[in-house]
């Protein structure tokens, strides 16, 4: 495989460069400065180098005289604005192999890359099965290191998780990390949606059910803990669980058994237990509307995952990331976003986190008929909500009681509309509309 090394600081542009190449075929590496090219040069093995004009610490063609006395067979490609087209002329003359204007038509500089190298296109792979892995990227803010090293040294132990984090962190994926990670990988992960069970049903769906047990059982149903056997059950907004059903849950797993409705037979389960909530748990302890012992059994460690504001660094990792999901899923070639909607994306709230996000990619891909997503093909979302009023944190019960209703006020009920200038996502103003009892 043939491998470039782009030397570029502008973040963005280079991941956006680095994620189209690899998808043409090509090995892909990255530095932001001439220092480290250098060491990334004398280390690897490079075939061809794309390197910025104006660089931190030197410039292009420093690196570029560098190159000739060092690596005389490796051809370098500069890149640069329309304005420095002299100086790229005088970087031919001192042995560039190229150059190419910014902004860079892809196709072309792809042309140039062929033709140096003598590469033919890379032949279309068939996608492989994707696991949580294909899905997410870590990311590289201390935040996110600190998440994944919580995730790497629980994963192999036994003990049962409570991941907490606003809706659309990823807490089922931190979840389905925690599994893939572990000894119990090779079985089953079950994912059950405590919020979308009714009460009454809510028995039936841990533990199962016998036909003809109550009415509209018309065939036998296995729970949830018993199809996770071996493996890891997945409880996702546990909060939601109402009283009564949560005495059954702490039940069955101090005894590790469950008995299916309308069975005299209790099955012993072997199951690892991950629940999550957006709630705080230790204040519904507080008004007794979660059970204390339940809670110490389900949280033997504690995954906290930040809001994406949190992680700002993230960011353009995230936004490329779904750019390329999205490309995938709608059989487009967008190849990044231009620099007013990366100003944008870093200036807003994300109420909605990382759901939020790949919604919103998908959406402007869709839109998008040029190479670059721009601000024209956001939604209303982004593009009207200011973002001093975005960043408004609830806080305690009478602060959030307060900021709801009068964002209520203000959005003259418009839920929608409220959510957003709370800086939170529907579903969770839903959730306190419920709990404060102001609907």
């Amino acid at each position: 495989m043939v491998s470039i090394l782009i030397v570029e600081d502008d973040i963005t542009f280079s991941l956006m460069l680095t994620t189209w190449l690899g998808k043409k075929g090509f090995s892909v590496s990255s530095s932001s400065t001439v220092a480290d090219a250098k060491r990334k040069l004398e280390g690897e093995t490079v075939d061809l180098v794309l390197s910025d004009l104006r660089l931190p610490d030197s410039d292009g063609i420093d690196l570029l005289r560098w190159l000739k006395k060092a690596f005389p067979s490796v051809p370098l490609i500069m890149m640069t604005s329309y304005a420095e087209i002299q100086t790229a002329v005088q970087a031919m003359k001192l042995g560039a192999a190229d150059y190419i204007a910014k902004p860079l038509n892809p196709e072309d500089l792809l042309g140039k890359i062929r033709e140096l190298i003598a590469v033919e296109e890379a032949p279309v792979s068939p996608m492989p099965a994707t696991s949580t892995s294909d899905l997410y990227i870590e990311g590289q803010s201390q935040a996110a290191r600190l998440l994944y090293e919580h995730v790497r040294l629980v994963a192999p132990t036994d003990m049962s998780v409570l991941v907490t984090g606003a809706s659309g962190t990823g807490k089922e994926y931190i979840a389905r990390r925690i599994h893939e990670q572990s000894s119990r990988s090779k079985a089953p992960f079950i994912a059950v949606d405590c919020g979308a069970i009714p009460k009454e049903l809510a028995a039936s769906e841990f533990f199962g059910h016998m036909k003809g047990s109550f009415t509209g059982a018309i065939d036998n149903k296995t729970g949830a803990f018993v199809a996770a056997q071996g493996g890891t059950i997945f409880l996702d907004e546990i909060g939601n669980l109402t009283y009564e059903v949560q005495v059954q849950l702490l039940r069955a797993l101090q005894e590790r058994k469950v008995k299916p409705i309308g069975s005299n037979q209790e099955i012993a389960i072997n199951v690892r237990l991950i629940s999550a909530t957006n709630e705080n748990l230790r204040q519904a302890i507080d008004k007794g509307d979660f059970r204390e012992d339940l809670y110490h059994r389900i949280n033997e460690f504690t995954i906290r995952i930040p809001d994406l504001r949190e992680r700002k660094e993230d960011l353009p990792l995230f936004a490329n990331h779904f750019l390329d999901l999205a490309n995938t899923e709608l059989q487009k070639n967008i190849i990044g976003f231009d620099a007013e909607t990366m100003r944008l994306f870093q200036s807003y709230s994300w109420p909605g986190n990382l759901r939020q996000m790949k919604n919103v990619i998908r959406y402007a891909t869709l839109l998008a008929t040029g190479r670059y997503i721009t601000r024209k093909e956001l939604p209303e979302e982004l593009t009207e909500m200011e973002p001093a009023r975005a960043n408004i944190q609830l806080r305690n019960e009478d602060y959030e009681r307060e900021m709801i209703q009068k964002a209520l006020r203000e959005c003259d009920n418009n839920k929608t509309r409220a959510a957003r200038l709370l800086g939170i996502d529907r579903k969770t103003l839903y959730n306190k509309l419920r709990i404060y009892q102001l609907e």
